[in-house]
């Protein structure tokens, strides 16, 4: 078996591995048994939420791996997150604990913050993008799962509904989390620089991981480099770039060269012996950085696993940060708010 390094998790010590298994877009159809097939293959992090809407399926994957006795519950580091419309202090406990009943799991070892806008973001319209008309938090309002699972970012009368709660107040829920034993650590997803000062503030429980796109497209030295002096560790998602969303029809991924066809990334695998894929995922791992990839493919399963058995030299990995184009593709969101056609921007990202 594949041997995969960890990171030390602060302040619990509890140890993540590099690789895991990334489950968004995986189709509840094939979820139960990917997820049971990963875990045969060595996969021991597996990356779920609410919003991918197949955490039941995937809980029945590692059922069926802890019943035939492939691994024990421990042995695992389930990462799961919180959705937009639960932000408010009390419905982070409920909802939390629907979706261990999903996984059929007593704790989570690590539970995010999905999404969270600065309260300084901007609305823009669609036709004046340079233009600041007003100011919203991707706190939304609640939406019951028993009447719309997943819900995304609308309620079921498809409109945008924001609300006032803030990260302090979903934080400290958060916090009561931890302090219950449904979660192991807590952590933050999809967060910028300005904000994760501001939740050091004032937490009691520091957020143990960020978890960020990151692919040489974009590569957030800044951002990187803020949360590792605060001792948080971090994960990248989308590490192949634009091929994660070409999946979605989406046209900037389209418009964008791959990465995994870039000559850059493929002279390097050549040299190495190595998957380009293999190549962009060591350039994360070697940076101490963890993966989330995911794939159908029982070869490229054992690919991505095994990245961590080679090193790239230090100029290889500035040849690939070279690549930055500060290009981000999960940028939410395009939206409709009281009838605009509206651009929601990070007040901390450059949208493209």
């Amino acid at each position: 078996m594949v041997n995969v390094p960890t990171v030390k998790l602060q302040p619990t010590g509890q140890e993540m591995p590099l690789v895991g298994f990334g489950l968004w877009k995986v189709t509840n159809k094939t979820c139960a048994d990917t997820v049971y097939n990963a875990i045969k293959t060595g996969y021991r992090l597996f990356d779920g939420a609410f919003d991918y809407g197949n955490e039941k399926e995937a809980g029945q994957g590692v059922k069926r791996a802890i019943d035939e006795g492939l691994v024990k519950r421990e042995d695992l580091f389930i990462v799961s997150k919180l959705w937009n419309t639960f932000h408010e202090r009390e419905r982070v406990k409920p909802i939390t604990k629907t979706q261990l009943e999903w996984w059929g799991l007593e704790y989570f070892d690590l539970f995010l913050i999905h999404f969270r806008m600065s309260p300084f973001s901007k609305i823009v319209y669609a036709s004046m993008r340079s233009a600041d008309v007003g100011l919203i938090a991707v706190a939304l309002e609640y939406v019951d799962p028993a009447v719309s699972y997943p819900s995304g970012w609308r309620t079921p009368d498809g409109s945008l509904k924001p609300i006032k709660a803030s990260i302090q107040e979903t934080w400290q829920a958060m916090e009561e989390l931890v302090d219950e034993g449904l979660v192991r650590n807590v952590g933050i997803s999809n967060f910028q620089g300005a904000l994760i000062l501001d939740l050091l503030r004032y937490c009691r429980i520091r957020p143990a991981t960020l978890q960020i796109e990151q692919h040489p497209y974009l590569v957030q030295h800044d951002l990187i480099r803020l949360a590792k002096s605060e001792g948080i560790a971090i994960t990248g998602y989308s590490s192949f770039g634009p091929a994660s969303f070409r999946e979605l029809d989406w046209k900037k991924a389209f418009d964008t060269p791959t990465l995994l066809e870039h000559p850059t990334i493929t002279t390097i695998a050549k040299k190495h012996n190595k998957t380009p894929a293999q190549v962009l995922l060591r350039w994360s791992t070697q940076r101490g950085l963890a993966v989330i990839p995911k794939s159908n493919s029982q070869d490229r399963l054992l690919e991505n696993l095994d990245v961590n058995s080679f090193n790239l030299e230090e100029s290889e990995i500035q040849d690939i940060s070279g690549l930055d184009r500060n290009l981000r593709f999960n940028n939410p969101i395009d939206v409709s708010y009281n009838g605009l056609s509206l651009y929601l921007v990070s007040g901390m990202n450059t949208y493209h």
